[in-house]
């Protein structure tokens, strides 16, 4: 079993910023896959980024170039830094750690982007 707490979420003005945090109890190293959804309210859970071993980075194209995803192997954890918020980032986001046999579900953080 894995554990995964996110934190860093919170109200954020459109055009701030917030670095998501998303510690495992277990190893991040090796053929893992860790990243990030996202669900507003009444939509749609929706893929945000993605950090596979040995890969690029991979974005919902709607957060390239603000997100980014990033790594510590030696804390066991994945940040997903989010610049020039906008209202539609607001969502709750969810971390998740995929080592191809299981999916992984933190509890969420809430992200909410109003002025």
């Amino acid at each position: 079993q894995v554990q995964l707490v996110e934190s860093g979420g919170g109200l954020v003005q459109p055009g701030g910023s917030l670095r998501l945090s998303c510690a495992s109890s277990r190893s991040i190293s090796g053929v893992v896959v860790m990243g990030w959804y996202r669900q507003a309210p009444g939509g749609q859970r929706e893929f945000v980024a993605r950090l596979a071993a040995g890969a690029a980075p991979f974005y919902k194209s709607a957060v390239e170039g603000r997100f980014t995803i990033s790594r510590d192997v030696d804390k066991n954890t994945v940040y997903l830094q989010m610049n020039n918020l906008k209202p539609e980032d607001t969502a709750v986001y969810y971390c998740y750690y995929d080592d191809y046999r299981n999916k992984y579900w933190g509890q969420g953080t809430q992200v909410t982007v109003s002025s």
